[in-house]
């Protein structure tokens, strides 16, 4: 049955409950799809540096913000509220976790009121070598005042587990060993493999058993730089089973960023692969991990082994550069390896993960998240967001290079018993049907992706998506930046034939998990809109001067509480950890973003808090300014930046790509223009649009920005470094049409 449509004004009321009224809105930052086309960030890696945050003056200066009812010119530009509302099915409601907005309402209450005994019980059902301790009740304790002193929050501490057994040990000692835990699909059509979880327990010993045998223990780092083979989640398994910290650094990242990486954690070992194939591309990543490993020997460190994978399918073995008594073949030494190996049981808050994010100053953030709390999160939200059965299907289009890959590829699935694709390749390769074929090929019930990759698809057309029959599927997901409600309207009823509800999830490399998402079945739907918090997450709109604002408003996206899944610390660099995060608005995580309530209690981004232009005085959002571009059914993507402006201070400079085969034109160009003047108002009209055949992407899909700035401002001498763009081409293309 089709999800309907409902007009919200005449049938949804939302209590003004005191819960209700401190939820927050959505932002651009989280982890992402596929390479090439997702987009992945972190609350400093996506539209802004962390140099923005240093203090509350340069966020004033960047981002004013007033009540709605204020003169026009001194409020944020948001984007048109659209008044009808997708309701799902009562068939999809009758086996929803949250079947309705009264039980919703009733969970979240207990878990703001009583967060111990909410997220106790849950932890309960995990295995705990050595139950946590529960003194008068609580179980967690925390300070995110700063003025209160050091920011610390802890857990679940004093437990003892371990998520690898419980990923994976636990399913298969309770019968689930023959359950497939993957369904790997490789770049090219027809390659392809599945492994139970019992198959994957085991690969996983083999590995971790190796990892202790070249003297890796409890504490100890482990660089990551892999391509999405099935051996990546298997690595951080393992290093999870032996206490060792995993250290993932996406396989598209340039050798300077592998080495800043490689030189702040300090691994004795990486794991990589001698090549990797994307699209028809073929990308040398040993060559890549080579050249890094000599930067950080040059820096001060070197790295003894570097386990290669040997991908043959992308790279003959005798072609891989090598250098003996550091490199090692993986398939000469880790299949000999024992299946079995001793779990290394640990505390609810010693380390898990490290996972670097890009901060203005140039020098990567590496945010760490300890084992309990993240545990109990990431399944939680993994659960009840997707609305998972254990008979579902379920594909993350992520790379487990981002936080999306480790929450919601590795972990947040397997604690769950999920099976799920991963896909090394890329959504339009060979051709622009390929997520389709996947999606009936295995019979997937849960799609989860990037908007990116979602308005890079609809460039193509109906066709691809309709020649396949897609009748398996039955929830969307959308993360890493605002979907604008053009692309989720094409998600919904193109992808989805309009009966399956979308999860468009708010969250950050720093959260952990979902913060603010639609939990499907449980309340209607705005395109646009990630809707309401996450159990446990107290979301506050802030003003300027750190008051929480009430009913309809515009303000700073924070948080006033803290959550099992939150980073506990920047790696080596607390203080840091302190004034990016909690000085800007003390009493309060400070999140980046800005973000609107509107009248019926829905929740908005409107940016991050320094992606908006001054124009004549005007504050206007970037994203609302796109969203209102990519809402014109000729324009398949839109960035927008400013430059100066003699008269205006600031103008607005749009980026256009165009659906294919639809030509470049004057009237196309004022039609655009009047795209935005209808949507936000004349004050947002962009002054230029650049037609852009692409746009400047890392292979992550992330848009570069800087490069983007540069040629709106004629300074194309100082375009710098290029070299992580997926497409190289495509700032000379850019500079070309510059002013046509």
């Amino acid at each position: 049955m089709p999800l309907t449509l409902r007009s919200l004004s005449r049938s949804v009321t939302l209590p003004r409950t005191t819960w209700s009224e401190s939820v927050a809105g959505r932002s651009t930052v989280a982890a992402v799809g596929f390479p090439r086309f997702g987009r992945v960030a972190s609350m400093a890696e996506g539209r802004r540096g962390d140099s923005g945050l240093n203090s509350l003056a340069s966020i004033r200066a960047n981002f004013a913000i007033k009540a709605l009812d204020g003169p026009a010119g001194d409020a944020v530009a948001v984007s048109v509220e659209r008044e009808d509302v997708v309701e799902a099915s009562e068939a999809f409601r009758e086996r929803a976790l949250v079947s309705s907005r009264a039980q919703y309402e009733e969970m979240y209450k207990r878990s703001v009121e009583d967060p111990d005994g909410f997220w106790g019980d849950i932890a309960s059902t995990f295995f705990w070598k050595k139950k946590f301790p529960v003194k008068d009740g609580k179980l967690h304790s925390e300070n995110i005042d700063v003025r209160k002193g050091r920011v610390a929050v802890e857990w679940f501490k004093g437990g003892e587990t371990n998520i690898c057994y419980n990923a994976l040990d636990r399913h298969v000692e309770a019968g689930l060993g023959d359950k497939v835990a993957f369904y790997w699909e490789g770049n090219d059509v027809g390659v392809d493999a599945k492994l139970t979880y019992k198959e994957v327990l085991e690969r996983v010993c083999q590995l971790a058993n190796y990892l202790r045998s070249q003297g890796v223990k409890k504490g100890d780092a482990v660089a990551i730089y892999m391509p999405m083979l099935a051996e990546l989640p298997i690595a951080m398994l393992a290093c999870a089973r032996i206490g060792a910290v995993h250290s993932v650094v996406f396989a598209g990242f340039s050798a300077e960023s592998l080495y800043q990486r490689i030189l702040d954690c300090k691994p004795n070992i990486i794991l990589t692969s001698s090549a990797v194939k994307r699209g028809a591309k073929i990308i040398n990543l040993k060559d890549i991990v080579d050249d890094a490993l000599v930067r950080a020997s040059e820096g001060g460190h070197t790295v003894g082994t570097c386990l290669t994978f040997d991908n043959n399918l992308a790279i003959k073995r005798e072609d891989t550069a090598w250098q003996e008594g550091r490199d090692i073949w993986w398939q000469d030494v880790v299949p000999s390896q024992e299946k079995k190996c001793e779990v290394e049981w640990v505390d609810a808050e010693d380390t898990l993960f490290l996972l670097y994010t890009s901060g203005s100053t140039g020098k990567p953030k590496g945010v760490l998240h300890t084992t309990g709390g993240y545990m109990v999160y990431a399944a939680t939200t993994f659960k009840h967001a997707f609305n998972y059965h254990d008979d579902d299907v379920y594909w993350c289009t992520a790379d487990c290079g981002w936080i999306t890959g480790h929450s919601y590829l590795t972990y947040g699935p397997l604690l769950n018993g999920a099976s799920m694709v991963v896909f090394e390749g890329v959504p339009n390769y060979p051709d622009a049907g390929r997520c389709w074929e996947i999606v009936d090929k295995y019979n997937v019930t849960i799609f989860y992706t990037a908007p990116t990759a979602i308005r890079s698809l609809m460039r193509s057309g109906d066709e691809p998506v309709k020649r396949h029959s897609r009748k398996s599927l039955r929830v969307l997901g959308s993360v890493g930046e605002p979907i604008n409600p053009s692309a989720w309207k094409w998600y919904h009823e193109v992808v989805g034939d309009k009966r399956c509800p979308i999860s468009d999830t708010w969250w950050q490399t720093e959260t952990g998990g979902f913060m603010i998402t639609p939990l499907p079945g449980a309340w209607g739907l705005k395109p646009g809109s990630a809707t309401l918090p996450f159990f446990g997450v107290q979301p506050a709109v802030v003003d300027e001067n750190a008051q929480e604002q009430h009913g309809e408003c515009s303000g700073y996206l924070c948080v006033k509480a803290a959550w099992p899944g939150m980073m506990r610390t920047l790696q080596g660099d607390h203080d840091r950890y302190e004034t990016t995060y909690f000085a800007p608005f003390k009493g309060f995580y400070f999140s980046g973003d800005g973000c609107r309530r509107d009248k019926d209690g829905y929740y908005w981004l409107t940016g991050r808090v320094d992606d908006v232009i001054n124009v004549s005085g005007h504050r206007i959002g970037t994203a609302e300014v796109e969203s209102a571009l990519v809402s014109h059914p000729m324009c398949a993507e839109a960035a927008v930046v400013g430059f100066d402006h003699e008269v205006k201070g600031q103008g607005i400079y749009a980026f256009v790509t165009l659906l294919e085969d639809v030509e470049y034109s004057e009237e196309l160009r004022k039609a655009l223009i009047n795209a935005v003047r209808s949507q936000i108002g004349a004050f947002a009209a962009p002054d230029v649009i650049h037609w852009a055949p692409g746009l400047p992407k890392t292979r992550s899909g992330k848009i570069m920005r800087r490069i983007l700035r540069k040629i709106a401002s004629n300074e194309l001498d100082q375009v710098g470094d290029i070299s992580t763009l997926a497409d190289t081409s495509v700032v000379e293309q850019l500079i070309n049409l510059r002013g046509k």
